[in-house]
């Protein structure tokens, strides 16, 4: 497992993955040197919402889930959101999932920037816990499904399902809140474009594989046939099965037959 390790340290993933290293200062060295003076530097902070228009725009989106009507659903998009996806493109996706009978909002947060609501719904195939991330205006920003009681080589196979059919939003659904902060929806359709330059286009997943783990991180592979080329995409997962790190490697190899 030594050289799936390695590779990833040598990837770009990484600097996802880990951030930059803490420092622990004393504040007797912060002290220790006068610092001169700077500009006091304004943070642009936008109006959150009230709890109740977030409850609101919640169920808004959730109704419009229920009906499965793409347009409506596609008008609840933040500008992000939209720039990788199309009213045709998310008819794909509701038609894909199970029938939304109902649901619960459990949790309203409000942060700086945007507010996040908690709910459970229930589906034609059992519960499912969501969180939404909605910016000032109500629209959605982010969403994340709760796995945490999934196999990891199943929350990996969906990402790749997912973003290999065009679905980038709900591929983002299973990354951690922090890492799709890190990767805006573009920049992830951006690096499975260019990884498909490479190989060609998607064909199969042959298997996924967990080949290894910690106590706070599992890595799988999944084995993965393009017209051109083979390759094993890299997932790295928390303990809670959110994505924390992919790995879209570039040392692929010739297609072989198995």
């Amino acid at each position: 497992m030594q050289h799936f390790w390695t590779r990833l340290i040598n990837g770009s993933a990484l600097l996802l993955l880990l951030g930059a290293p803490s420092l622990n200062i004393s504040a007797h060295a912060l002290a220790a040197k006068p610092v001169a003076s700077s500009p006091s530097v304004k943070i642009q902070v936008q109006n959150p919402l009230t709890n109740n228009a977030a409850i609101a725009a919640a169920d808004a989106i959730f109704s419009a889930i229920q009906q499965r009507d793409a347009n409506k659903r596609f008008s609840q998009f933040s500008d992000e959101l939209k720039q990788t996806s199309s009213p045709s493109m998310v008819q794909g996706t509701l038609q894909s999932w199970p029938e939304l009978i109902s649901w619960k909002i459990t949790k309203v947060n409000s942060g700086l920037r945007s507010t996040s609501v908690s709910a459970e719904l229930t589906t034609a195939t059992g519960k499912q816990e969501v969180t939404l991330v909605l910016n000032a205006k109500g629209l959605l920003q982010a969403q994340l499904l709760n796995a945490a009681g999934q196999p990891s080589t199943k929350v990996a196979e969906g990402f790749v399902k997912a973003i290999s059919q065009g679905q980038f939003i709900t591929a983002r659904s299973f990354l951690s809140l922090d890492f799709q902060n890190e990767l805006p929806p573009g920049a992830l359709q951006k690096r499975w474009q260019e990884l498909q330059r490479v190989t060609g286009n998607f064909q199969q997943i042959r298997k996924v594989t967990e080949a290894d783990h910690t106590s706070d991180s599992k890595l799988v592979l999944v084995e993965t046939d393009f017209n051109r080329l083979s390759d094993s995409l890299f997932i790295i997962l928390n303990n809670k099965n959110q994505i924390i790190g992919v790995d879209f490697p570039t040392d692929v190899q010739p297609k072989t037959l198995r």
